[in-house]
């Protein structure tokens, strides 16, 4: 664990208990539970771990199983940090379990984009992007600005600098898989559990946790993306499941390297034309009691729809609403919220409007390999996720975890709704009735003579 905002790492697991994940737990458990685990302070991006020679001791005497799942995810972040975490951290940890004296499995969490340059891709570690010691030796050696001026030659092909390292990363850990157990487990985009600990738990506002949080809020109108298009995703209790899964499995096997896609994508595909009819329906029957206005949401299907519809849906409500806060004594947020969406848009277009498929079916053979009672414990088979209960869940999981919002508020926000549903529609007649006033003397109409005008003000603006 690192030290973080000013809390030692002793202080940051005292408050594990108190998280909502462990909600669960302790309702069959005393926070007793707790002392199994013994924290170490470390850090993966600083050379040998940042351990304590008696901190690394310790593990190198007592760990059976390494999970290495710490990374950069940031897509905006250079080459100097993501190769500093993703591929010198892997190396590091790498080194580490080559001294652990009874290591049973090494399991690597990599991304299913590691190879977003193909369409789809199989449980395979393909060619790799470059030399790692190279690409190292570029980072230690370079500014930053030759860095940039570089990185399009660097990356060959990749979209970021987080799946060109989590790329390299792949091949440390193929590197090792002759000296011990390893295990690589390639997530796709992780969102809100499906099963445990409850039912649509998150912490995440990455993805549709964040834009259902906005849209539930009234302040995201519009969604840039391509209905048609597989989105995958998979909750993140099947994700810790495959880990386990596959450390075991591996641990088992003791020799070779398995490849597993954690992905929905060729099992159980996800669109989102499946909730085009029911996404709007599902923010008034579980509204918000701090919706700033009454929710709508429209699917763009070209960020170029998208630029030019959030200027009137999202920046002009946001400029108002971000005075009226002002007034109020509030913190203005909503611009600043939506110019960095707008300026993040570019370097994800790639990841809104590609489908992916990524073929599983090692994931679905180490299924089998379940006993009964596990496959009830370590559920990884994702078959019967439906995908449309599965949303609702999700919001309310983002309802109750990133809103702060219980179920016994409903009632209250409902009313609420309610009335924003109202100014909302007074709000629309009084600017078609300003747009029709200045329409009218533009051109030397009468309200009466242009009394069409409306309708098709109207029209456009559902277009937006």
């Amino acid at each position: 664990m690192r030290p973080k905002k000013g809390k030692e790492i002793s202080e940051r697991l005292k408050e594990f208990p108190d998280h909502p994940v462990f909600e669960k737990l302790l309702e069959n458990n005393s926070k007793e539970i707790f002392n199994k685990l013994i924290p170490v302070s470390g850090d993966v991006s600083v050379e040998d771990l940042g351990l304590s020679p008696e901190d690394r001791q310790l593990l190198v005497d007592n760990v059976n199983v390494v999970i290495h799942s710490a990374a950069t995810l940031d897509f905006e972040d250079g080459l100097r940090p993501t190769v500093k975490i993703n591929v010198l951290g892997t190396k590091r940890i790498l080194e580490l379990c080559k001294q652990i004296k009874d290591l049973k499995v090494m399991v690597h969490v990599s991304s299913a984009y590691v190879n977003s340059f193909l369409k789809e891709a199989e449980e395979k570690i393909y060619e790799t992007p470059g030399d790692v010691d190279s690409v190292i030796n570029l980072v230690n050696r370079l500014s930053d600005e030759a860095l940039v001026d570089m990185e399009k030659t660097i990356l060959r092909g990749h979209p970021n600098t987080y799946t060109f390292t989590k790329h390299l990363a792949e091949h440390e850990v193929k590197n090792c898989s002759n000296l011990f157990p390893c295990t690589i487990v390639r997530p796709s985009m992780i969102v809100a559990s499906w099963k445990e600990p409850v039912i649509g738990w998150t912490c995440s506002k990455v993805g549709p946790q964040g834009f259902l949080m906005g849209a539930a809020k009234g302040v995201v109108r519009r969604l840039p993306l391509s209905t048609e298009n597989i989105a995958d995703y998979i909750p993140v209790d099947v994700v810790i499941n495959q880990l386990l899964v596959a450390g075991w499995h591996a641990a088992k096997q003791k020799s070779g390297l398995t490849v597993y896609h954690c992905t929905s994508s060729t099992q159980n595909p996800f669109r989102w034309n499946m909730l085009n009819s029911v996404v709007n329906e599902m923010l008034h029957n579980y509204p918000l009691k701090s919706a700033v206005w009454y929710p709508h949401l429209q699917f763009v299907p070209s960020l170029f729809l998208f630029r030019i519809s959030a200027i009137f849906v999202h920046f002009f409500p946001a400029i108002l609403l971000d005075m009226l806060l002002r007034i109020t004594g509030g913190k203005p947020i909503l611009f600043r919220l939506h110019k960095n969406v707008w300026n993040s848009l570019g370097r994800l277009e790639t990841f809104i409007f590609s489908e992916w498929r990524f073929h599983n079916p090692n994931t679905r053979e180490l299924a089998t390999q379940l006993n009964s009672v596990d496959e009830d414990l370590f559920y990884i088979n994702i078959s019967s996720i439906y995908w449309i209960e599965y949303f609702v869940n999700l919001h309310l999981g983002v309802r109750k975890y990133l809103n702060k919002e219980s179920e016994k508020t409903i009632p209250a926000a409902k009313t609420k709704d309610a009335i924003l549903k109202v100014a909302h529609i007074v709000w629309q007649v009084m600017i078609i009735a300003l747009l029709w006033f200045i329409f009218a003397t533009i051109f030397g109409f009468t309200m009466l003579q242009s009394c069409w005008a409306p309708a098709i003000m109207y029209y456009l603006y559902t277009l937006l």
